[in-house]
């Protein structure tokens, strides 16, 4: 059991690259004033255990610590870290692709649609305008694109699957909550081990092929913190007993709803909104935060 402490600061680097040294934990614990240090993965996860007084500012004053080694830090309360609901989004998050971006290249259209994703993703435009758009233009698709995308297009995050069976194996419930589309949420929250996933629907016509619509109401941000705030209520749970992660600007009313909220490679204003960030590590460092060794991660 870690020491009693107020706040901890969690470091946690890509485990390709397990670069976090003795020699930067010592560096970090001076910089940070921290009481106590528990390795959670030799060279990978690391916390440092903070009295109340050194935790305003710790975050930066950790990254000023490292000297610009890749590295994220994640500080919060120590109490309650252990979260009993998780609540993700999907494309480029969970996967490392925009499913729509995906459906698009099967209608030589891809460029013209990514475009629109990324301006939306940055708050540039409106998520439920961009999407009703973008869906148009994949009228007369056949439905079977979306099995030859799920096959050959769609990628699995690293740490993903751990980071849901390990929070599965420890009571949590895990939700996909994604504005991309059902088609595409129930197969991927099947194959990571999701309790259940949420999305939005594409209008199909009569000959198999999409419509070029997507059935209202769109799900998209409001849709993603209704979710989590049902979900929660539904358990009985405190925000703070709650864990979100997501990369756009659909995902930040959900991230800060939750209880600790993270930005995962995120947009910049999202990155620079949410509670906390990743863009070194893999997945598993959310489960690092929480402050599961490595031995308790469940892998399979």
């Amino acid at each position: 059991m870690p020491p009693p402490a107020d706040f901890v600061a969690t470091f946690v680097c890509d485990p390709q690259a397990p670069i976090l040294s003795e020699k930067l934990a010592r560096r970090a614990q001076a910089a940070l004033g921290a009481r106590e240090a528990r390795w959670l993965a030799p060279g990978l996860a690391l916390d440092l255990f903070l009295p109340p007084e050194r935790a305003s500012g710790a975050e930066a004053r950790a990254r000023e610590a490292l000297e610009g080694a890749p590295v994220d830090v994640v500080v919060q309360p120590a109490q309650g870290r252990r979260k009993k609901l998780f609540v993700a989004d999907m494309d480029s998050t969970m996967i490392g692709q925009e499913c729509i971006d995906e459906l698009a290249a099967e209608a030589g259209l891809k460029d013209h649609v990514a475009a629109i994703t990324e301006r939306a993703m940055r708050g540039e435009i409106a998520f439920e305008g961009a999407l009703r758009e973008r869906v148009a233009l994949l009228k007369g698709l056949p439905l079977a694109v979306v099995d030859r995308v799920l096959e050959r297009a769609i990628t699995l995050t690293s740490g993903g699957r751990a980071l849901v069976r390990t929070m599965r194996r420890n009571g949590a419930l895990t939700a996909l909550a994604s504005g991309g589309f059902t088609v595409f949420t129930r197969v991927v929250a099947q194959r990571i081990g999701f309790d259940l996933d949420v999305a939005n629907r594409l209008e199909i016509d009569g000959d198999g092929r999409f419509a070029g619509s997507v059935a209202e109401p769109v799900f998209g941000a409001d849709g993603k913190r209704a979710t989590l705030l049902r979900l929660r209520a539904e358990r009985g749970l405190g925000a703070q007993e709650t864990l979100a992660v997501g990369d756009g600007a659909n995902d930040l009313p959900m991230l800060q709803a939750a209880g600790l909220g993270v930005a995962f490679r995120g947009k910049p204003a999202v990155a620079a909104a949410a509670a906390a960030r990743i863009e070194h590590a893999d997945l598993a460092a959310l489960l690092y935060a929480q402050g599961y060794a490595q031995d308790e991660i469940f892998e399979d």
